[in-house]
């Protein structure tokens, strides 16, 4: 089997180096930026979508604003979500 490991949030496209997903199995890990948790409700593109469409008609907001970066951009964070997600 083929070690796989997941460092991008599926939701929001976070990406900080923490592994979200080992081999295709959550590690529960809570975003900073969106609030999801890996393993809970992103297991679907279609979940995905519909988190992502609620974050981000929410106005993009981080849970831990402090943790956001002073050039954070949308677009570029958004661009890391694995192909498989979008």
């Amino acid at each position: 089997m083929e070690n796989t490991v997941e460092t991008a949030c599926r939701i929001c496209g976070l990406d900080d180096g923490e592994s979200l997903y080992e081999d295709g199995f959550p590690r529960y890990v809570i975003c900073e930026c969106c609030y999801n948790e890996s393993g809970i409700g992103d297991d679907t593109v279609t979940q995905v979508r519909e988190l992502r469409g609620y974050w981000v008609g929410h106005g993009a907001q981080w849970h831990k604003p402090q943790s956001r970066p002073a050039d954070w951009d949308l677009l570029s964070q958004l661009a890391n979500i694995p192909p498989k997600w979008r």
